[in-house]
């Protein structure tokens, strides 16, 4: 990202995020007027002379419509500077390009399983280490780190259990050990929580959930205040090319012109699903941060601005029985992924956290019986009404 990027964001700073949404790095086209980002679908670009060029040289080192994305994302989040991938996991991905053999990382016992994957089974074949801990516990944390730790990767609220994470205690855990604290924001968005705010080094973000939001897209993204890092994440962006093309950056700029009025609708939903699921027999746990019996609940209260549309529960039922439910919903759609404006629904068990030994989830908390629900947008009528059809037809 250019010099430019921190210049918007300062001069954006008076306007409040609903504005910044839908401004941010974006201008009218100076040529046409065209009110929308054009889609610059070029793989090269004219050079005035040899290495003479207008700031573009190569759309995998940078693109225009890609760069008013990561302007548009850094406004949001509060950033100096911004990075855009191909995928979540590119964004992860590059990350973890900044360790060595032999370094450590400390991170959550209930991460996400892609997340869990690419730790556990790409990067420990390079010498990396990784301890699993509850990071609703700051002890453990502490306890975790050794002399090589260089990085505490967080999520919060966790997927799927939505436990929530103290960022602030936990970010001064990581620099008193001179290591970096990176977190992945995708489930609350920087709508409801920035945690560059909170002292985090690193945010990462799934761009095809929240911030798209129309479930069209795939894409990630990485943000940080500190220069050096921004100059290092631009490297490997650059050198393995695992960018986001012209078109799906437009996407996603899209879609963060709604993100404010898109999450002010899933954070209501989602609150009065989880009251509903909280009072029925069935169901012996609702994980969701927006209740007073949620021990995250207070945390939550003070570094999020509301509690987001995921929730998960526990159904008092077998894997079979659960899985008949998910299979039941009909305005809830089985699928993975979140964020889009249709409501999802999932069992982690044998769907997004398979990857994950069955003891190893178990010990984490993910029983064979949980069930994640990604709330959309649709009436929060129908949206009950589908679950106790669902229930009544799956659980006898």
């Amino acid at each position: 990202m250019t010099d430019s990027g921190r210049d918007d964001r300062d001069a954006d700073d008076r306007y409040r995020i609903e504005t910044r949404s839908i401004h941010a790095g974006q201008e009218p086209d100076p040529e046409t007027g065209a009110l929308m980002t054009p889609i610059h679908a070029n793989s090269t670009y004219e050079q005035d002379a040899p290495g003479d060029h207008r700031g573009y040289e190569y759309s995998r080192t940078g693109n225009p419509t890609r760069t008013d994305l990561e302007e548009n994302l850094a406004s949001l989040e509060n950033a100096d500077y911004g990075r855009c991938f191909a995928s979540g996991m590119a964004s992860i991905n590059t990350v973890l390009n900044l360790l060595s053999a032999g370094d450590h990382v400390v991170t959550g016992n209930d991460v996400y399983g892609g997340t869990h994957r690419i730790f556990t089974q790409v990067y420990e074949d390079y010498d990396l280490e990784f301890t699993f801990v509850d990071m609703t516990d700051l002890e453990a944390i502490e306890d975790a780190f050794r002399e090589e730790t260089e990085l505490l990767w967080l999520e919060t609220p966790t997927n799927p259990l939505m436990s929530v994470v103290d960022i602030e205690s936990a970010a001064e855990i990581a620099h008193a050990h001179d290591a970096l604290c990176a977190i992945d924001n995708t489930f609350a968005t920087p709508y409801l929580q920035r945690p560059l705010e909170l002292g985090a080094d690193v945010v990462s973000h799934s761009l095809t959930k929240y911030l798209g939001g129309h479930s069209d897209v795939v894409g990630g993204a990485l943000l940080t205040n500190d220069e050096e890092l921004d100059e290092r994440f631009g490297f490997y962006q650059n050198a393995v090319g695992a960018t986001p093309g012209p078109f799906e950056s437009f996407l996603v700029l899209r879609g963060t012109k709604t993100l404010p009025v898109r999450m002010d609708r899933h954070c209501r939903n989602a609150s009065e699903i989880a009251a509903w699921l909280q009072g029925h027999p069935r169901v012996e746990r609702v994980y969701y941060p927006g209740l007073e019996s949620h021990p995250g609940h207070e945390i939550a209260s003070e570094q999020m601005d509301d509690f987001g549309g995921m929730l998960s529960f526990e159904l008092d039922a077998s894997l079979e029985e659960a899985s008949e439910v998910v299979s039941n919903t009909e305005v809830f759609t089985l699928a993975e992924s979140l964020g889009g404006v249709e409501s999802l629904i999932e069992q982690p068990a044998p769907m997004t956290h398979a990857a994950i030994p069955r003891e190893e989830r178990l010990e984490a908390g993910l029983q064979d019986s949980l069930i994640r629900v990604s709330v959309g947008i649709e009436h929060v009528d129908d949206l009950i009404g589908d679950l106790k059809q669902a229930f009544e037809a799956s659980l006898k």
